[in-house]
């Protein structure tokens, strides 16, 4: 009898570690599956290139200042789906020239929109309603740049030119990451001064014109988002 009691003891005993085996085997499980959902994925790369450093108003002229004298390019091809334009950079302005090939390069300008279009006026670029283009500019930094108005070059047709901030900006100092072209015929000549001409329009002024020519809404943004691909021509 004793044997008996014995054996189903045993047996019992058995049984249980194996449960309890099982148990801990199923909670492992659920253990490493949860790791595995909350496992974060690699940031994707916004930019094309990694930023030199980050900018800021104290650091920027001095580091266009170094920027503009290593780099001898001047043009830089605008890339959408009206067709392309491509702009010839004005040495007389080096920082706002350096600023636009610096960003150009880097990417930025990729993917953001014509996002104001003024008819029989101007178009303006640099900007989105997407989330990557604020996670950009927090990459490449938070600055302003000196109007330049003392080179006398004038806002004609075509000319690109440095829209001013609206934010705490008496000064009208220019916002770096946008620009608008100047699409009226005859000119825009009312803002010269307060604005730097910093380029113009050497091929696709019919692009400009037809992106102008687009259906706007109440803010005067295109209705159609209009993407732009920017390239340094070397």
């Amino acid at each position: 009898m004793q044997k008996i009691n014995l054996f189903i003891f045993f047996v019992l005993l058995i049984i249980s570690t194996s449960c309890e085996t099982k148990k801990i085997e199923k909670k492992e499980k659920i253990k490493i599956g949860f790791k595995k959902k909350v496992t974060k994925k690699k940031n994707k790369k916004i930019l094309s290139e990694e930023p030199k450093i980050i900018l800021n108003d104290k650091n920027v002229i001095d580091f266009f200042y170094e920027f503009n004298k290593q780099n001898n390019y001047n043009k830089v091809k605008i890339s959408t789906s009206f067709g392309v334009i491509i702009i010839r950079l004005f040495d007389e302005t080096p920082y706002h020239k350096s600023n636009f090939i610096y960003l150009s390069e880097l990417g930025y300008f990729n993917n953001t929109f014509f996002h104001r279009v003024v008819p029989n006026f101007i178009i303006q670029g640099g900007n989105s309603d997407n989330r990557e283009t604020s996670k950009k500019r927090k990459l490449i930094g938070k600055y302003l740049l000196p109007v330049d108005a003392k080179n006398n070059i004038r806002h004609d047709r075509g000319i690109v030119s440095m829209p001013s901030s609206d934010i705490n900006n008496p000064y009208k100092l220019a916002s770096p990451y946008e620009f608008f072209i100047v699409q009226k015929k005859g000119g825009a000549y009312h803002l010269d001064g307060n604005y730097t001409p910093f380029g113009k329009v050497i091929k696709g002024m019919d692009v400009v014109d037809l992106i102008n020519s687009q259906a706007i809404d109440s803010r005067e943004s295109p209705i159609n988002n209009i993407k732009m691909i920017t390239e340094v021509i070397k």
